[in-house]
């Protein structure tokens, strides 16, 4: 039976950069696969989200979210900058109506806690000449907050993956799994429907990076007490596209929603300068992709807060995002969970749960903390 060091489990973008940075940081005799269960790499939360490096201006102090966001944002940038990965550091407006001043005033203490120190307080007449589509009564900028080509940064993380001797498996689903010996022996099916292979090996590692099904594969691993797998909660986010010039130069967020399930319907770009609005926050019970045309007027209300102009006719349903929840609709905000063999019990497990939001931003710093691990010396 073929033997590995380190499965890795989702070729997401925090699988992708788990892959590159212990490549990178073992020697070529530590071998590595990560497998794949869709044909290519990046093709579910990864690929469906608003592409922006976010400045950690949100998250409560001293969670993972605050901590991993903030140092993935300078690795970010500087990856991009080393690796020639398109990117853009456009900086945000989070505007506020004159009842919300008292939100931004919160959004300033949390982002100064979580070591944001470039957060600026923006009055009406400059928000104006800056953006004079946008109405808001106070407004906050954020200079670190960029977009980037998703895509482009899971394909460089990949390739350099490969170069240093990552077996990349796609069309891989993990079926089985069982701790044994020290180790761990994992069952797979590879191939498509009609034409599967079934293929086991050992590795003494094992990662889940599973994404929107890190619960499924969890449930999976023999000899793992099932109390420790959270519960899974399916928020679907739809955005829509603006035909026609873009009325904006930055990116523009109104303040959170209320009861924190979300940022609220925001305003990015992309890199080829087009506008999309969203997410939008959608509990769902299955993974479902569709934007359901309904969705439109709830986005125009909110759109219509600050950018009263909206001319409704240019607005169309573009694509939508699923997000892997650790809490359901009745509010809340759940933080990254990384259980190790200190939570759960097995020994060279390494399991990753509610990877959402700001993922994209922290995913190099997500591979950092966890290749630098004891479990893994």
């Amino acid at each position: 039976m073929e033997h590995f060091e380190l499965c890795i489990v989702g070729a997401g973008v925090v699988g992708l950069a788990l892959a590159e940075r212990f490549a990178r940081t073992r020697p070529r005799s530590f071998s590595i696969v990560l497998v794949e269960s869709n044909a290519s790499f990046g093709q579910e939360t990864s690929s469906r989200n608003s592409e922006v490096i976010h400045a950690g201006i949100y998250y409560t102090p001293g969670s993972l979210k605050a901590q991993l966001c903030l140092e993935g944002r300078h690795l970010l940038y500087q990856y991009c900058q080393q690796h020639g990965i398109a990117h853009r550091r456009t900086g945000k407006f989070i505007v506020a109506q004159e009842h919300e001043q008292e939100s931004l005033e919160r959004i300033v203490r949390t982002a100064t806690q979580n070591g944001v120190e470039d957060l600026q307080w923006v009055t009406r007449q400059a928000l104006s000449e800056e953006e004079p589509l946008v109405l808001a009564s106070h407004a906050l900028y954020s200079p670190s907050t960029g977009i980037i080509d998703s895509h482009g940064l899971m394909s460089a993380l990949l390739a350099e993956a490969e170069q240093a001797g990552v077996q990349y498996a796609p069309l891989t689903r993990v079926v089985a799994v069982e701790a044994q010996n020290g180790g761990f022996i994992v069952q797979t099916e590879c191939g498509t429907p009609g034409h599967l292979e079934f293929f086991a090996f050992r590795c003494r590692y094992l990662i889940n990076a599973a994404g929107l099904h890190a619960q499924e594969l969890a449930k999976r691993i023999e000899g793992l007490d099932k109390a420790n797998v959270p519960a899974l909660f399916l928020s679907r986010g739809c955005y829509f596209r603006l035909s026609g010039k873009a009325p904006f130069r930055h990116l523009i967020y109104p303040v959170p929603e209320q009861n924190q399930r979300g940022l609220g319907i925001h305003a990015t770009l992309d890199l080829a300068g087009q506008v999309r609005f969203g997410p939008d926050v959608e509990y769902v019970d299955e993974i479902d992709y569709r934007v359901p045309e309904e969705r439109r007027e709830i986005f125009v209300d909110a759109i219509r807060r600050y950018y009263p102009g909206l001319d409704a006719s240019q607005l169309h349903p573009d694509y939508s995002g699923i997000r892997p929840k650790l809490c359901g609709p009745d509010g809340g905000v759940a933080d990254f969970l990384i259980q190790d063999e200190a939570t759960h019990g097995l020994p060279g497990l390494v399991q990753l749960f509610g990877m959402e939001s700001p993922g994209l931003t922290a995913s190099l710093a997500i591979a950092r903390l966890i290749a630098d691990k004891g479990t893994f010396q």
